[in-house]
């Protein structure tokens, strides 16, 4: 019996914790979770989905992030928390399965909005609960725990449960209210109490979900193309869209996430803490739904380039998935612009105006072939990595001549 309770209980982790596969595992239900997003936008594309979807994903982001922070305190792969995990997986894989329906649900079976808000309440509860269980002697955490219980899990649960009652815009204003104050709430309970043990773990983990999110926006391009034949057309589209994931990525992986690491790593205490919470809990969501929304954009450009019957290579997109396609670029650029100004203090100004202008370029988007779209969007996007990385090359090298 005292083995068994060895083997169950939650082990501490350290300053030099990794990810580990306990925690790769895990993120392969939220994979299915935020490709099911874009599909839910794609089914019938309109702004009211587009925000839906937004909305949604800002609900899944959260689970996410609940156990990103979990995991940087207790060993993923110890007893314990890795059967919190798994049970956490089966909830999510439920609420991956609701998506598609969330906003208007089909008649017959259950109701996927009602699903859904039940799941995410469930996964909230059992973080808080697992929380509560790792630290017994740590009576700031628990305060905090209890804190944000009153403050960011039950509140946000009233709005969420109203609101799967109806649809359309009654549902959608209510569950955004829902998230302004679950995100407002972390703010109200302070950084008191939240620990990051290991800034490298965190990092890293928040590195690897970008990396979903990139991965989601190369299976949507997949996803638009499929049952059609390949053509040149086909072809120059997919390699125009690799083009744009591998420039957002480079911006990511290349310019944000090691100076975000190195400043948390030399940050200790609250501080430390308030700077995981602005820059990766609130300001990476921003880099996942840009991505999210782009995905949109070049899936509605793949099925157009591929279908031939339908669709002329001059046909433009339209409506609001020709602004995702720019839109999500945008999104993007402007959250890792707030990154940068957070990190370094330094204004980012290639980041902000080049995400400005993105936001803005949905109309000329729906001018121009979508395939043409696709390419120049490419090559923004590369220039705005190369104008950002070399400033950031002066900056360094002002350092060292000083």
């Amino acid at each position: 019996m005292a083995w068994n309770r060895e083997r169950a209980r939650m082990v501490a982790t350290g300053d030099d914790h990794r990810v580990t596969p306990a925690e790769l595992f895990f993120d392969l239900v939220f994979v299915y979770a935020i490709t099911q997003v874009t599909a839910l936008m794609a089914a019938a594309p309109s702004p009211l989905r587009v925000v839906g979807g937004m909305v949604v994903l800002a609900l899944l982001w959260w689970c996410w992030c609940c156990f990103a922070w979990l995991g940087n305190v207790v060993r993923a792969d110890s007893g314990a928390l890795f059967a919190v995990l798994v049970t956490v997986m089966a909830v999510v894989l439920i609420v991956s399965l609701a998506v598609p329906e969330v906003l208007a649900d089909a008649p017959g079976g259950l109701s996927a909005p009602l699903v859904f808000v039940l799941c995410y309440g469930a996964v909230r509860v059992l973080h808080l609960a697992s929380y509560w269980l790792s630290s017994p002697g740590d009576p700031a955490l628990r305060a905090t725990l209890r804190r944000t219980a009153l403050v960011s899990v039950v509140p946000p649960l009233v709005p969420l449960l109203i609101g799967s009652a109806y649809s359309g815009r009654t549902q959608l204003l209510l569950w955004l209210v829902a998230v302004a104050v679950d995100y407002g709430g972390i703010y109200v309970t302070g950084a008191s109490g939240w620990r990051v043990v290991s800034p490298g773990h965190f990092s890293e983990r928040h590195g690897l979900i970008v990396i979903i999110a990139l991965g989601e926006s190369i299976v949507a391009m997949g996803v638009g193309v499929s049952g059609f034949p390949l053509t040149p057309a086909v072809l120059g589209a997919s390699a125009a869209g690799l083009l744009l994931s591998a420039g957002l990525w480079r911006l990511y992986f290349r310019r944000l996430g090691e100076a975000a690491e190195h400043r948390l790593t030399a940050l200790e205490g609250d501080d430390r803490t308030r700077f995981a919470r602005d820059v990766y809990t609130f300001l990476h969501l921003p880099l996942v739904a840009g991505v999210v929304l782009c995905a949109l954009g070049m899936k509605k450009v793949l099925q157009q380039v591929a279908d031939t019957g339908h669709y002329g290579l001059a046909e433009p997109l339209h409506g609001v998935v020709a602004w995702s396609l720019t839109g999500g670029v945008g999104v993007y650029l402007l959250g890792a612009a707030a990154i940068v100004l957070r990190t370094t203090g330094r204004r980012p100004t290639a980041l902000a105006a080049g995400g400005v202008c993105c936001l803005a370029a949905g109309p000329l988007v729906g001018l121009v072939p979508a395939l043409v779209a696709l390419v120049a969007l490419a090559v923004v996007a590369a220039v705005l990595v190369w104008l950002h990385g070399r400033r950031d090359a002066r900056a360094f090298e002002a350092v060292e001549a000083a």
